[in-house]
């Protein structure tokens, strides 16, 4: 399932672009099993810790997310650190979650091949 919002584009969204229902969330969370939906500051966003064998894999790895971002024009967070990745999802313009997000996480798994 993953692979049919992998293969979705990210659509521009405004401040007044519907943040997703709970149902919503309930049905996209699990096509992406690994990502947790965490809430920050009253933000809802999508993270998921990859982890690596090193720094250098992670580095990489860090490096294909940011290219995922400027190709779809919608940029998490990254926090890199040595053997691990931290990857957080969110619409800045809607401070919630967003199909896109959803869209970008399971890109984001698709790395990982």
């Amino acid at each position: 399932m993953t692979n049919s919002l992998a293969k979705q584009e990210c659509i521009a969204c405004s401040g007044d672009a519907p943040k997703v229902s709970d149902e919503e969330l309930a049905q996209l969370i699990g096509q992406i099993p690994d990502w947790v939906p965490e809430v920050r500051d009253g933000v809802m966003m999508l993270e998921r810790v990859y982890k690596f064998k090193n720094f250098k894999l992670a580095l990489a790895f860090t490096n294909k997310v940011a290219e995922l971002a400027e190709a779809e024009f919608h940029h998490p967070a990254i926090l890199t650190e040595w053997g691990k990745v931290t990857v957080t999802w969110w619409t800045h313009a809607i401070r919630g979650l967003h199909q896109n997000d959803f869209i970008c996480a399971a890109k984001t798994d698709q790395l990982l091949d």
